[in-house]
C-alpha cells in the first residue's frame, strides 16, 4: 500500500488509531503550511522584482500581485482561525483534500508565470527562473512533509513543466539543470517518504504505550481496591476499616461521639470441620451480605480475617451497644447450607471514643477485650468497655515481663509448613514459622511475640534464636528441600542482625542456596533503600530472596524491579477468587509478570482440590496451603517426603525450578 493511501479519507475512519493519526497528521501539517506561503511569496517579489522594467507589467506586477494576494489571505486564514479540525475527523480530512487540491492550483499558477517570465530577460536572468522554481518547490516540499500526496503533486507540476518547457526550448544547459533538480528532488521525496512513515509508526507507538498506561491503571485501580475489600465477602477489609477509623479520628472534635466494635463468630470453627471449608465460605459470604444490607449509613463494617467482623459505629455507646446486639442476633438465624440449616453465634465488643481510647490502637485493643470478656461470660451478646474490665485487661507489661523472664531456647519454638510442587505434589521447601508458649500466658500469637520483642529491643535475640533452629532442621532435611524463614522489620533495618545471620550461614556447613528469607512489604515501607541495602548483602551470600504476601500492597510493582528476588509468594487471599473471571484475569497477570522478571511464584492458601486445579492451571508450579499440610514438626515434612516417593525434583534453587 503506498503510505499516502493509508491517511485517504476512505481508510482513515474505521479505526481510532487511524484516527489519531489523522489528527497528528493535520496538526502538523497546520504548523508547516504559514512557512510555505511565506517562501512562496518572498520568492515570487524576488522573481517579479528582478525582471521589472524587463518584461510586461502583466508578469511582474499583476499576475504576481494577484498570487501573492492570494498567498497572503491564504496565511491569515491559517493563522487565524480557530480550528475545529485539530478534533473532528471529518473536518481535519476535508481540510487535507482541500490543500492537495490547492497546492496543485498554486504549483501551476506559480510555475506558469514564472516559465512566462523565462522568454525575457538576460542568462543570470533565466537562471533566476531555474532557481526560483528549483529552491521554492524543495522548500515546499518539506513544508508538505505531513501531506505526503499535496508534495508529490507540486514535484509532478513544477518539476514536469520545468523539463518540459527547457526541451521545447532547446537548451542542452538548462535541460540539465531541470534533469539535476528533477533528480534531487525525486531523492528529497524518498527522504519525505521516510520521515513519513517514522511520523506515523511513532504515532502508533505512542498510541500503544497510552493504551498500556490505561491498562495498567486499570490494573493497579483495581489492586487498590482489593487491597481495600475482601474478596470472599466484598465487605471492606482490615486495611480498609483503620484507615477510616485513621480518618475518623483525624476529624474528631470533642463534642462528637462514635464507637469501635469487633464481631466474632460463635461454633464457626466446627461448620469449617464437618461441612468443609467452601461451606464455610458460603457461611461468611451470607452473614457478610446480611451484615453489608442491615448497616445504615452510620455504621462502617469491615472483615477483618477469619471469623471477624469489626465495626464503627457514629453514636454513643448505648445506641452502639443497641446496633452491636441486632448484628449478633442477625447473624445467629440459621442459614441454608447443603440442603440443612446452619446456625452459628456470635459475640461482640465495643469501645466508647474518647472514653475508652483516645488511638486506633486503645480503642481496638479495648474492644478486642470487651469481646474476649463476652465470648467468656455471655456468648451471644456485645458488650461495652466498661472500668471493671479496664481492671481485668492483660495490659501489655504482663506481655512484657513474660517474655523479658521466658527461657528462650525452651520456650520459642518452629513449626515447619512444606511448600510443594502443583502436580507432583513432592515438597520443595519448607517455610519455618514461630511459635511461643509461655508458662504464664499460654500460646500467645507471633505477631505479639515479635511486637513485644521489638518494644522491649530483643527483636535481633529473637531472631538469632529461632533461626539457630532452622539451620538445625535444614541439616535434617533432604539436600532437594529448601528451606524458607520469614525477617520482620526490625531484622531487616538492623544491619548487626544481617551481619550476623550471614556470619552464622558460614559456620553452620549449610549451602547458603539452600536457604530463602521471606519479607513482607509492609517491612520495606520505613526506609526502602536501607531494606534493600540490607537484602543486596544477603543476596551475596548465595541465599534467595521471596516477597511474601504478594499482590496486596501497593508497592508491589517497585519492589519487584528494585529488589533482588527470585520468588513471589501470591497472597492467600487470592486463592477464593481462583473461580471468579475477574480473579482469574488479575491472577494470571500477576504471574505473567512474575514470569517477564523471572520469577517464580508460590501460591498461599490453597485449601480445596477445586482451588489446587485451578493454580495449576493457571500455569503456577508451586502451592502452600492447609490441603497439602497444616503447619507441624519437622517429622511431618519428613513423612510427607517419604509419601510422595523419590520421584523427579524440581530444584528449589535461584527460584523453584532454576538450577
Amino acid at each position: 500500500m503506498p503510505f499516502t493511501s493509508a491517511f485517504a479519507p476512505s481508510a482513515l475512519t474505521p479505526t481510532d488509531q487511524a484516527r489519531d493519526i489523522a489528527l497528528a497528521q493535520y496538526a502538523n501539517l497546520r504548523r508547516q503550511i504559514p512557512p510555505l506561503y511565506i517562501v512562496l511569496m518572498l520568492n515570487a517579489g524576488a522573481l517579479a522584482f528582478a525582471y521589472i522594467g524587463v518584461a510586461p507589467r502583466l508578469l511582474t506586477m499583476l499576475i504576481p500581485g494577484v498570487l501573492i494576494a492570494a498567498c497572503i489571505v491564504r496565511l491569515i486564514q491559517w493563522m487565524m482561525r480557530e480550528d475545529k479540525a485539530l478534533h473532528d475527523i471529518d473536518a481535519a480530512l476535508g481540510q487535507m483534500r482541500r490543500t492537495e487540491i490547492l497546492a496543485g492550483v498554486v504549483s501551476v499558477g506559480f510555475t506558469f508565470w514564472a516559465l512566462a517570465l523565462d522568454q525575457y530577460g538576460n542568462a543570470f536572468q533565466h537562471s533566476h527562473v531555474a532557481v526560483f522554481l528549483a529552491i521554492t518547490v524543495m522548500g515546499c516540499i518539506f513544508c508538505l512533509t505531513y501531506l505526503p500526496r499535496a508534495a508529490h503533486i507540486v514535484c509532478v507540476i513544477v518539476f514536469g513543466a520545468f523539463l518540459i518547457h527547457y526541451l521545447l526550448v532547446g537548451n542542452f544547459e538548462a535541460t540539465s539543470i531541470a534533469i539535476n533538480v528533477g533528480l534531487v528532488g525525486a531523492v528529497v521525496l524518498k527522504v519525505l517518504r521516510d520521515s513519513f512513515i517514522a511520523f506515523v509508526q511513532l504515532q502508533q507507538s505512542q498510541r500503544a504505550l497510552v493504551e498500556e498506561r490505561a491498562q495498567a491503571q486499570l490494573l493497579g485501580e483495581e489492586n487498590a481496591r482489593l487491597a481495600h475489600s475482601d474478596p470472599l465477602t466484598q465487605l471492606p477489609n482490615r486495611r480498609y476499616f483503620f484507615a477510616r477509623l485513621d480518618a475518623v479520628l483525624a476529624r474528631a472534635r470533642p463534642e462528637d461521639v462514635f464507637c469501635i466494635g469487633v464481631l466474632d463468630l460463635d461454633r464457626f470453627k466446627p461448620v469449617n470441620d464437618s461441612l468443609g471449608h467452601a461451606q464455610g465460605d458460603r457461611l461468611l459470604q451470607e452473614i457478610g451480605a446480611r451484615l453489608q444490607r442491615a448497616c445504615g449509613p452510620e455504621v462502617t463494617i469491615a472483615r477483618l480475617g477469619g471469623d471477624e467482623f469489626g465495626i464503627i459505629v457514629e453514636a454513643d455507646i448505648e445506641g452502639a451497644q443497641a446496633i452491636g446486639q441486632s448484628l449478633c442476633d442477625l447473624i445467629q438465624v440459621p442459614v441454608n447450607l447443603r440442603d440443612s440449616q446452619v446456625s452459628v453465634g456470635c459475640s461482640g465488643g465495643l469501645a466508647a471514643w474518647p472514653d475508652a481510647g483516645q488511638t486506633a490502637h486503645d480503642l481496638f485493643d479495648r474492644a478486642d477485650f470487651a469481646l474476649y470478656h463476652a465470648k467468656k461470660r455471655s456468648r451471644g451478646s456485645c458488650a461495652r468497655f466498661s472500668t471493671e474490665l479496664e481492671h481485668m485487661i492483660r495490659s501489655e507489661q504482663a506481655l512484657e515481663s513474660a517474655l523479658q523472664t521466658a527461657n528462650l531456647g525452651e520456650e520459642i519454638a518452629l513449626v515447619y509448613q512444606p511448600i510443594v510442587d502443583s502436580r507432583s505434589l513432592e515438597p520443595v521447601a519448607v517455610e519455618a514459622l514461630a511459635r511461643w508458649t509461655s508458662p504464664a500466658l499460654g500460646p500467645v500469637p507471633a505477631e505479639m511475640l515479635f511486637a513485644t520483642a521489638e518494644r522491649l529491643g530483643i527483636a535481633r535475640t529473637i531472631t538469632l534464636t529461632l533461626f539457630d533452629k532452622a539451620l538445625e532442621a535444614c541439616a535434617l532435611l533432604p539436600s532437594s528441600i529448601r528451606l524458607s524463614f520469614n525477617l520482620a522489620a526490625p531484622d531487616i533495618a538492623d544491619a548487626e542482625t544481617i551481619s550476623t545471620l550471614l556470619a552464622r550461614i558460614a559456620t553452620s556447613g549449610i549451602d547458603a542456596r539452600r536457604l530463602t528469607f521471606e519479607i513482607t512489604e509492609t517491612s520495606l515501607i520505613e526506609d526502602f533503600d536501607t531494606a534493600r541495602a540490607a537484602l543486596e548483602k544477603l543476596r551475596t551470600c548465595g541465599v534467595e530472596l521471596a516477597l511474601d504476601d504478594f499482590g496486596t500492597g501497593y508497592s508491589s510493582l517497585s519492589s519487584l524491579h528494585l529488589l533482588p528476588l527470585s520468588t513471589v509468594k501470591i497472597d492467600r487471599s487470592f486463592a477464593t477468587r481462583l473461580d471468579d473471571p475477574v480473579g482469574r484475569r488479575l491472577v494470571n497477570a500477576i504471574r505473567n509478570l512474575a514470569r517477564s522478571l523471572n520469577l517464580d511464584c508460590v501460591f498461599e492458601g490453597i485449601e480445596t482440590d477445586m482451588q489446587l486445579m485451578e493454580a495449576t492451571l493457571a500455569g503456577f508450579n508451586f502451592v502452600q496451603g492447609y490441603l497439602i499440610a497444616r503447619p507441624g514438626a519437622l517429622a511431618d515434612v519428613l513423612d510427607l517426603q517419604q509419601l510422595t516417593g523419590p520421584g523427579p525434583q524440581r530444584r528449589y534453587a535461584g527460584g523453584y525450578n532454576r538450577p
